[in-house]
């Protein structure tokens, strides 16, 4: 059934935009006129859909939120659009709330939610939508959207983590390159004049060698940084730049491990969830290897997929790749042998988050006191090239 985006105006004079799926062009109207909606403009195709495609994410918590009251709302014996309108009208994030009404008109049009939520890949992942359609043919779709808002805040709350742990050190380094950068700039200068060269010792001559190279040279070293982040950010877009980065982030000492772990628990958890929701297991993996956020991962799950469906179980290829710990690949191979899968990954998902969060919070503690020191050190070579010529001096004058 195809779909109409609109342009009109309410009985208030005020002007409204959405999407509506109608037969044809006359029953797009017919269902406006009911409405009490005034079109302006209606033309076939998904243009407000744009705004989900092309426009602003939502943010994960607020589709936590969405899923958590969708859910209780259908358990409560709410009907779907009429859960819809309330989830819609109670003052949701202003893109959320405009997409809310896109699935509305989708579902009264005869549409199922996954299909409807599929329109909109730029706020629910392809991997929602299908949990979502699997839901709805297998009749539970009030637990699986239950067990997507636990599975979103799970995700958010190691996403935030990670995030939180490399904020602090990286305004450590930014603000301690700047103070280092002044001080060569703007300090060393004014104090080199009142030295003589006869007390320089060979840190104060290093130290005024860099800071005329500063000097002299600081339009083209600052081009040449810029240069090399924007060469590093369009290389790291391509498709080999992205794998050699990838496989940088995942051999990184101590980041490397914690990186490594953090993509085979998402892993986990959205191939347990999925399969734990009815979807089947090449569907499962075909979502969760576009879902991992590691495109090494994503080529092993894919070679695995490959052995599934010549009836190799899944623990093998995992095992073979190098990256799975051999702990992980024996309690999937238990699993597939007691068709008890889907729990267990969940749980090694479960078990493995804790176990990173404190690795986290364990290379933080390490790192600080480590970049601190190296900076506190940078200062201190700074100072003592200039204090030492001025005590030398000093010296000679008594």
């Amino acid at each position: 059934m195809p779909s109409f985006s609109y342009h009109a105006m309410n009985a208030d004079g005020a002007a409204t935009t959405g999407v509506l799926t109608a037969e044809n062009y006359q029953v797009a109207l017919r269902m406006l006129e009911e409405r009490s909606l005034f079109p302006v403009k209606v033309s076939e195709g998904t243009e407000a859909g744009g705004l989900a495609r092309g426009g602003k994410r939502v943010k994960a918590r607020h589709l936590t939120t969405f899923y958590s009251q969708l859910a209780d709302l259908l358990k409560a014996g709410v009907p779907m659009l009429r859960s819809l309108d309330v989830l819609a009208n109670q003052g949701s994030q202003g893109t959320l709330a405009q997409v809310l009404k896109e699935l509305r008109e989708d579902v009264a049009g005869g549409q199922s939610l996954g299909d409807a939520m599929g329109k909109h890949p730029r706020v629910f992942s392809p991997l929602h939508a299908s949990m979502v359609r699997a839901g709805e043919q297998g009749g539970f779709l009030e637990d699986v959207l239950h067990r997507i808002a636990v599975f979103s805040e799970k995700q958010d709350e190691l996403r935030n983590k990670v995030v939180g742990a490399i904020i602090y050190p990286c305004i450590l380094v930014l603000v301690g390159s700047g103070v280092i950068f002044m001080l060569m700039f703007f300090v060393v200068p004014k104090i080199r004049q009142y030295l003589r060269p006869e007390t320089f010792n060979v840190l104060t001559t290093m130290t005024f060698a860099v800071c005329d190279a500063i000097q002299a040279h600081y339009v083209p070293l600052g081009l040449g940084v810029v240069a090399l982040a924007l060469g590093l950010s369009t290389l790291v877009k391509t498709a080999w730049g992205r794998h050699q980065f990838e496989i940088i982030k995942l051999r990184a000492p101590l980041l490397g491990g914690i990186m490594t772990m953090v993509a085979i628990c998402r892993f986990c958890r959205i191939l347990g969830t999925m399969l734990h929701n009815g979807v089947p297991i090449l569907q499962a993996l075909r979502i969760s290897k576009d879902s991992a956020g590691s495109d090494i991962l994503a080529k092993v799950v894919e070679e695995a997929a490959d052995n599934v469906k010549k009836g190799a179980p899944l623990s093998k290829p995992l095992g073979d790749c190098g990256m799975f710990p051999p702990a992980i690949v024996d309690m999937i191979a238990v699993a597939e042998e007691s068709n008890n899968l889907e729990h267990v990954l969940v749980q090694i998902a479960d078990t493995n988050e804790a176990r990173t969060a404190r690795q986290i919070d364990l290379a933080v503690r390490v790192f600080e006191p480590l970049l601190l020191t190296f900076i506190a050190g940078v200062v201190a070579c700074l100072m003592g090239a200039l204090i030492l010529p001025i005590l030398t001096m000093g010296a000679s004058v008594q």
